[in-house]
């Protein structure tokens, strides 16, 4: 603002949240609709799990060989993959779930590629909301580094803050904390942290993993 004359706006800082799925579901999805005096028809049966390992999104192809024109397939698989990056029920990308292809109805000169990602659309967003979804929150390993007479307060505040504490170690003459703790409740802990210390505690954070929000949190968003 000061060396350009730009107007920017400021906002508090967004919890970058993801969805799953709490249950294994099957769903199907259908597209039939006249368009331009020409019927556009495809149907789709998926299922939806969920899953863990390295890739938030996985999908596998269990239809048979003749389902599916290859071409079609390859719109199927991408459609199922954009609609779960795209948000689940509260809006969050998705993450730990697995999408297996089933079954396809195909008719020749009917079946294409915008009728296919309308159906895959439609089984999507059917089997997210029939599985129910789970809201997951960033959690940080938090590290802080305290001389011993405000340790008290350090760990009062980071019980305060839904932290778990890890470790709890000595280094030199200093106290040293080991947490894990949501990135929501870390904002503004910095100014925090100096007050309950007198400015001689010190921490660091960075990115560890995606857990399960308290129920309320999801029910908040929903409303």
């Amino acid at each position: 603002e000061r060396e350009f004359g730009l107007q920017v706006r400021i906002h508090k800082p967004r919890v970058s949240y993801r969805e799953t799925i709490s249950k294994a579901v099957e769903s199907n999805g259908v597209f039939s609709r006249q368009m331009a005096g020409v019927t556009q028809f495809a149907e789709t049966k998926i299922r939806i799990e969920p899953f863990s390992g390295e890739e938030s999104i996985v999908i596998e192809n269990k239809m048979k060989p003749d389902a599916l024109p290859a071409e079609l397939v390859s719109v199927l698989k991408q459609a199922v993959l954009d609609e779960a990056r795209g948000g689940g029920l509260v809006g969050y990308p998705l993450m730990n779930v697995k999408f297996t292809l089933l079954h396809a109805k195909y008719r020749q000169g009917e079946t294409t590629e915008v009728a296919v990602q309308a159906a895959a659309t439609d089984a999507v967003r059917r089997g997210i909301e029939q599985a129910g979804v789970a809201l997951l929150e960033p959690i940080m390993r938090l590290e802080v580094v305290t001389p011993d007479e405000f340790l008290g307060n350090v760990q009062g505040d980071l019980n305060a803050r839904r932290a778990v504490i890890v470790r709890s170690e000595r280094r030199g003459d200093l106290s040293v904390i080991e947490a894990e703790v949501a990135l929501s409740k870390m904002f503004g802990y910095s100014t925090q942290m100096r007050s309950l210390s007198q400015g001689r505690a010190s921490h660091t954070m960075e990115p560890l993993k995606y857990d399960k929000t308290p129920p309320e949190v999801l029910e908040a968003m929903m409303v």
